[in-house]
């Protein structure tokens, strides 16, 4: 038996308590004042959700809408700062100032939408909304951060992994049991590419939340840069034989792995570090030698990672993989995004 099951109980059953309060408004949500979307998990690590945020944050800006993502900014040096990350002209932060979520949405989104990290996002809106005129909020995770109001919640399964071990923190990764999908107004379910069929999943899903919309996305690699060229979109021709050694520190690196392999990137060997790894020169070096020593001509990693990166100088040549979230039925998600869903 894990040790931590009984600690993770104790917290699965402060985690009811908490919601049922909210539920009867014991506990106070807070009306942000514009269309508010949550995009957020059930269990910690990577589910894909940077893309998403990313893709609603464009159908919303396509649409005309003064878009801002609020962050908590995990990672960042100072967690209880407010920091803007973009101005929605131009990303005025590095990973270390922002978080490195915030900073890599910021450059994906080139500057289009205001980001601000801030633990209290309600504060956050209020200054945000004072400062910019938002007619549009993304909560970037999330579901479990009631105390904001939303308009719509959505929330990412990982078709892969969807309950890790299916225990609580800190035994587990769920952060609130399966049953807190009755919330959700849209589940989307990532990395369907990943696996045989979903079906099954789908059913448990659709169990617990009935009224919940379903979506499935893939991840694609859409090509590769140079880390000199970052944040450019520009993307060079790897031949097939020209071996690469992957390296990454975020929530589910298998997952990224097998992306590469799907995308016919021929990899060598792979490194994993934790979540939100700050690298150092020493970490750089010890991957140049292991690249060498595998065989490989190169390095390659994701966008989270390579926010962090731009301050080292590379003696073999790093990539980055540019990662792209594809909706099944984007039509009806897209038109679920501009509903106009005031609560």
């Amino acid at each position: 038996m894990n040790p931590l099951t009984p600690f993770g109980k104790f917290y699965g059953r402060m985690m009811d308590v908490r919601n049922r309060f909210y539920d009867r408004a014991i506990l106070k949500s807070y009306d942000l004042g514009a269309r508010t979307i949550s995009v957020g998990n059930l269990t910690t690590g990577g589910t894909g959700k940077t893309p998403l945020v990313a893709l609603i944050a464009t159908i919303l800006l396509d649409d005309g809408e003064k878009v801002c993502i609020l962050t908590r900014g995990y990672g960042k040096k100072d967690p209880k700062r407010r920091v803007l990350v973009s101005d929605g002209k131009n990303v005025l932060v590095d990973a270390t100032t922002g978080g490195d979520e915030p900073v890599e949405l910021a450059q994906r989104l080139r500057g289009k939408a205001i980001i601000v990290a801030d633990p209290d996002r309600v504060a956050a809106a209020e200054w945000a909304r004072e400062n910019f005129d938002i007619s549009a909020f993304i909560l970037d995770d999330a579901f479990q951060h009631r105390r904001a109001r939303r308009d719509l919640d959505i929330v990412c399964i990982d078709a892969t992994n969807p309950c890790g071990n299916g225990l609580m923190l800190p035994a587990g990764a769920l952060r609130e049991s399966f049953n807190g999908l009755s919330r959700a107004d849209a589940i989307v379910i990532t990395r369907t590419e990943l696996v045989d069929d979903t079906a099954a999943l789908e059913k448990r899903l659709k169990a617990k939340s009935p009224a919940a919309a379903i979506f499935q996305a893939t991840t694609k690699i859409s090509g590769i840069g140079h880390i000199e060229d970052f944040p450019g979109d520009s993307t060079i021709e790897i031949s097939d034989h020209e071996k690469l050694f992957a390296f990454t520190g975020i929530g589910n690196p298998e997952n990224f792995f097998r992306s590469l392999a799907s995308a016919n990137l021929n990899i060598a060997a792979t490194e994993s570090f934790r979540d939100h790894h700050r690298f150092t020169k020493a970490d750089i070096k010890r991957l140049e030698l292991e690249a060498k020593q595998s065989g490989a001509a190169g390095l390659v990693t994701t966008a989270k990672d390579a926010v962090k990166l731009g301050r080292f100088d590379f003696e073999v040549p790093c990539y980055v993989a540019f990662a792209d979230t594809i909706i099944d039925d984007f039509d009806a998600f897209r038109k679920l995004i501009l509903a106009d869903v005031r609560k």
